[in-house]
């Protein structure tokens, strides 16, 4: 019997996918359980349009994230804290201030999650900061922290 997978089931298939199983384990488990649908012409063609609507969001997706990635990469902000007279910050420079400044200075939109900062910047200077994109993409921001006057 063909049946539609609803979930991931190990040692039969992922999400989507269409698959050959017994009679008996399709309607005693898979059925019983919502883990699979019966793979009639519409489902089949419904799961196509699906696969295919998704592939489509994908590649924008890269794209998008290819342009993000190559408007960032080797750019630079500037970033004003308080600090010491002995150059000290006062607070650290952490990912949202960094996605605060290259929003207002680069009109680039990326979120805290995707600036790799271990720890925050606690000196002047410059940094180099990753910032990570879906698809493995990469970008190196780079971070000047200056003294606020």
């Amino acid at each position: 019997m063909k049946v539609i997978l609803l979930k991931d089931i190990q040692d039969v298939g992922k999400n989507g996918e269409i698959k050959e199983v017994a009679d008996g384990y399709a309607r005693n488990f898979l059925f019983k359980q919502g883990l699979a649908k019966l793979a009639t012409a519409d489902a089949v063609a419904l799961v196509k349009a699906q696969k295919e609507k998704r592939i489509r969001e994908l590649e924008k997706e890269l794209q998008v994230s290819q342009q993000a990635a190559g408007r960032l990469d080797g750019a630079e902000i500037e970033v004003k804290v308080k600090s010491s007279d002995g150059g000290t910050l006062y607070s650290g420079v952490g990912p949202d201030k960094i996605v605060n400044e290259s929003r207002k200075q680069l009109k680039i939109v990326i979120q805290p999650g995707q600036v790799d900062l271990k720890k925050g910047i606690k000196e002047c200077g410059e940094h180099r900061v990753k910032i990570k994109f879906p698809h493995n993409l990469e970008a190196e921001l780079i971070v000047r922290v200056s003294a606020e006057q």
